[in-house]
């Protein structure tokens, strides 16, 4: 897309205190697009899902980056979450919903498919070893 109106980067510890500031800072930064209500919930808890999917699978307890390269068009958001932690080994058994590595933590194993039905477009792209790209999108239709 040739319209870029705005674009944010930002990097942040793999710390469960840090999932919240994303959440906000994403927010924030698509309310320039002066989304409803309903969308700007769809994108703050889409966030949340992957950020929280980074700190607790990628890097599991351990310290590492989490980055989030979001841009602004006329009338969507992009948002890519990125890792360099463990990477998913089986990406479409991942996006299962109830799928989950982690249950004795009590994980629903519902993120992807939360994200998947709250944005408009979701591609994961994982290499196992290398980290995970959660890329996503929402149209504004408030602006269309």
């Amino acid at each position: 897309m040739d319209n870029l109106k705005n674009e944010m980067k930002l990097e942040f510890l793999s710390r469960s205190v840090n999932e919240a500031f994303a959440r906000v800072a994403v927010a924030s930064f698509a309310s320039q697009l002066d989304p409803t209500i309903e969308e700007l919930a769809d994108i703050k808890t889409s966030v949340s899902e992957a950020v929280t999917n980074s700190i607790i699978h990628a890097y599991d307890g351990k310290d590492g980056i989490i980055k989030i390269h979001s841009r602004l068009y006329d009338n969507e958001i992009e948002i890519e979450v990125i890792d360099t932690g463990m990477g998913i080994e089986n990406v479409e058994e991942a996006r299962t919903p109830l799928f989950t590595t982690k249950s004795n933590l009590e994980r629903s194993g519902m993120g992807f498919t939360i994200m998947e039905n709250f944005m408009d477009e979701l591609k994961v792209e994982s290499v196992s070893g290398l980290g995970t790209k959660v890329y996503m999108k929402k149209l504004i239709k408030s602006k269309e």
